[in-house]
């Protein structure tokens, strides 16, 4: 199935590019997110009205996601404090979505999605590094530091 780009998706393309992709996964990731249209020739005449608008808000969303990435590179190591045993193991785990609370009590958002853990989740204290996937372009490594309270 042909669509048209109307975001960069990840080994994909950029706005604008037209690509052929399997058609389970242009109807239901590309075309109900609105990352892409149909390349039909109604879409792509409309396609060409709206490029420059188009380009302009993709160069926004890479300029925010890089504004994100310099807050979140200041911050250096996250420390978070869980309850542990004698031998250093978790009672429970550190998740996503506790690092995206965090972050966002030092005044950056980002969802629980774009919080990438080597293995799911957090089991043990000490430090590990944690990827934060902004946009296709930008990616940061945050080093979590997980100890006991």
């Amino acid at each position: 199935m042909k669509v048209i780009l109307l975001d960069k998706v990840a080994h994909l393309g950029s706005v604008g590019t037209e690509v052929e992709v399997k058609s389970g996964y242009a109807r239901n990731y590309l075309l109900p997110k609105h990352i892409a249209v149909l390349a039909t020739a109604e879409n792509r005449a409309k396609f060409e009205a709206q490029r420059a608008e188009l380009e302009k808000e993709a160069a926004a969303k890479l300029a925010a996601a890089q504004a994100t990435a310099a807050k979140i590179e200041e911050i250096g190591t996250l420390e978070i404090g869980v309850q542990a045993g004698s031998e250093g193991r978790l009672f429970g785990s550190v998740t996503t979505r506790d690092i995206a609370d965090v972050l966002e009590a030092y005044g950056v958002n980002v969802e629980k999605s774009q919080v990438r853990i080597n293995g799911g989740s957090i089991r043990e204290l000490g430090e590990q590094e944690v990827v934060i996937h902004l946009h296709a372009d930008v990616n940061v490594k945050l080093a979590v530091n997980v100890v006991s309270r």
